[in-house]
């Protein structure tokens, strides 16, 4: 006697009603990357479908996005100019202040606007904050992280995502925030955000390739399981919405743990380098790429994501 567990797979309806791990554009995100200009629609090659976009390019991919039915974008800002301090994160008629108040007339609360909330794509170092002599100065960061959140928040933002992994910047985020009358604007921590590899296409439509040295001083070492658990668990004491796993695909184990150790939703972000090596595999032609796309995003999520922020988002929604 033994268990005929293919009874339930040989049906494919019934196949379709056991399935305990689904994919619902309701929890993709879809990150978006504005520069300076109009009608600016520079595609990335080495991320073919990812392009940096002018604010009026932007509304235009906002209203494909939304017909889409993807409800939910994360923003970048691209400045043309930049300096020590990433001055134009902090100006109230900067790059990303603009496009949220165009976004915001545009589309008002029918599409929810996450920003990320850095320094490396403004600063002319490509660092995530206040140099000092060896690093990223954190408490000097911070100061500034707060101003900048203040910024976003003053111009429309549904939620802000800190991606720098200063330590305490939630609390500092937090306070700022609360201090400022938007209280009930929830932050998204890069709680766990490792210094990978899997960033490398980013830094090209980010602009963002740190100038010197690297990132490993600030963020996390890809070797270490306990100390990716105990940040992220540091910034749900520190008051955030929502904690986050950056990559994914390398990261599932660590997505696993935190899930099983916090009860806060959990983002994992399906990141550039991921989406890339997919994209190539599917111009060599070594890959079913719709399928194994597929598969990648249903492992993340069956490893405990509970939204994910992801470059193939639109093609999601083709398919679903």
């Amino acid at each position: 006697m033994f268990n005929r567990l293919r009874r339930t797979r040989l049906n494919p309806l019934l196949r379709d009603l056991v399935r305990e791990t689904r994919l619902d554009l309701d929890n993709f995100i879809y990150p978006l990357f504005v520069v300076e200009g109009q009608g600016v629609r520079n595609e990335i090659a080495s991320m073919p479908g990812v392009f940096q976009l002018s604010i009026d390019e932007i509304l235009k991919e906002c209203c494909e996005i939304k017909s889409l039915g993807i409800k939910s974008i994360l923003l970048f800002g691209i400045p043309s100019l930049k300096d020590s301090v990433g001055s134009d994160a902090l100006n109230d008629d900067g790059i990303i202040a603009r496009t949220l108040r165009a976004i915001k007339a545009e589309f008002g609360s029918s599409l929810l606007v996450i920003t990320d909330l850095c320094f490396c794509e403004y600063t002319d170092h490509g660092h995530c904050g206040v140099l000092d002599e060896c690093s990223v100065n954190n408490d000097a960061t911070l100061e500034i992280s707060a101003k900048q959140a203040l910024i976003h928040a003053k111009n429309g933002a549904d939620m802000i995502a800190p991606s720098g992994m200063m330590d305490g910047i939630i609390a500092c985020l937090r306070e700022a925030l609360d201090g400022g009358g938007f209280e009930n604007l929830p932050v998204m921590a890069y709680s766990t955000k490792f210094a990978s590899a899997y960033y490398g296409p980013f830094r090209d439509v980010a602009e963002s390739a740190p100038s010197f040295g690297d990132r490993k001083s600030y963020q996390m070492d890809s070797a270490n399981r306990f100390e990716a658990i105990r940040e992220s668990l540091e910034d749900e004491v520190q008051g955030a919405d929502i904690l986050m796993v950056k990559p994914a695909l390398a990261f599932l184990d660590i997505i696993r743990d935190i899930k099983e150790r916090s009860l806060l939703p959990l983002c994992a972000y399906n990141v550039s380098g991921e989406y890339a090596l997919l994209k190539a595999g599917a111009k060599l032609g070594v890959i079913d790429y719709e399928k194994v796309m597929m598969e990648t995003l249903v492992g993340i999520k069956r490893a405990g994501a509970d939204m994910i922020i992801s470059y193939h988002a639109k093609e999601v929604a083709k398919i679903l």
